[in-house]
């Protein structure tokens, strides 16, 4: 039963990794999009950018975590479970925050002129 949660945690682990990479590129591709190739100095764009590297750097340091528990170097299984659950907190935080500016952005978009 051990091995088969490892197998889950780990499977999800790459989905968020691999979530976190596109968000990441989106994050790159957006200050360029919405200010024409100009450079963002603040702002909500800025926020966003920031926001994405902070959660890149939680599922970094628990896919460390993990992978140092199952290597053997550590016996801080706890910690390392708790890293991942916070890094999975704060992807789905972001989602939710990209969910609602798009959103926002369809609002904006059926908006008779």
């Amino acid at each position: 039963m051990g091995y088969d949660m490892g197998a889950g945690v780990h499977g999800d682990l790459a989905s968020i990794q691999a979530d976190a990479l596109a968000l990441g590129r989106v994050a790159d591709a957006l200050p360029q999009a919405a200010t024409g190739g100009h450079t963002a100095t603040g702002g909500f764009i800025q926020s966003l950018h920031e926001a994405v590297r902070g959660v890149d750097a939680q599922d970094r340091a628990a896919a460390d975590k993990m992978a140092d528990v199952d290597s053997g170097r550590s016996d801080d299984l706890v910690g390392a479970m708790l890293a991942s659950q916070q890094a999975s907190l704060s992807f789905s935080m972001l989602m939710q925050v990209r969910n609602k500016v798009m959103g926002a952005v369809e609002d904006l978009v059926k908006l008779p002129l």
